[in-house]
């Protein structure tokens, strides 16, 4: 077995050294996805189609490695974020970004976390009382729909694929809502450091 230190260099090298090397990458992201993805959005989750699809990212990207982490850790970014993004696709794809278009039963759930006092709760509370209030009244049509999309944890291509359009559209479209929920939460009186110590 290849040493983790040594693992890009056995992968860039050839014969069986690199077949060696590639069937370890595949064993720790098969372990790792397996474990760090299971039941994520509640659903089962089959590691082996996306190591595949990881792999194939990793060795046409060993160009992009500069070695500021273990190569095994970088790769396992890679297959990761391809893993949450196919579990995100197949979590909303019977969704419709319509859901998001109205005011009926919408509404931003963040999590607070059980420790906090019940003054920053308050505070919390009344801080996403007010972004809701700006996201109704102070985005257009199309920014609020895809804002409300994001936070309710749709991938950006999935946004994109519903609005027929493409994925530097949506980041802008998401841009420009977020200055415009910035700028009122500023007029509201509502700081950064206000939102941070609402949740710690």
């Amino acid at each position: 077995m290849v040493k983790d230190e040594e693992l890009f260099a056995a992968i860039q090298s050839n014969g069986p050294r690199q077949d060696e090397a590639i069937a370890q990458l595949r064993n720790i992201l098969l372990r790792g996805l397996s474990q760090s993805l299971n039941n994520r959005y509640g659903q089962p989750f089959q590691a082996e189609d996306i190591v595949q699809d990881a792999l194939i990212r990793i060795l046409s990207s060993l160009d992009q490695f500069q070695g500021r982490s273990k190569f095994s850790t970088w790769a396992m970014t890679i297959a990761t974020r391809i893993g949450i993004a196919s579990l995100r696709r197949k979590y909303h794809q019977d969704v419709s970004l319509e859901a998001f278009r109205n005011d009926d039963g919408y509404s931003i759930q963040i999590a607070i976390d059980g420790d906090v006092s019940s003054s920053s709760a308050d505070t919390s509370d009344d801080i996403l009382q007010t972004l809701q209030q700006l996201i109704d009244t102070e985005l257009s049509d199309k920014q609020r729909m895809a804002i409300r999309a994001f936070l309710s944890d749709f991938s950006t291509d999935g946004i994109a694929e519903q609005m027929g359009s493409n994925r530097n559209a949506v980041y802008k479209l998401i841009h420009d809502a977020r200055i415009k929920l910035k700028e009122g939460l500023m007029r509201a009186g509502v700081s950064a450091e206000d939102i941070y110590s609402a949740h710690t």
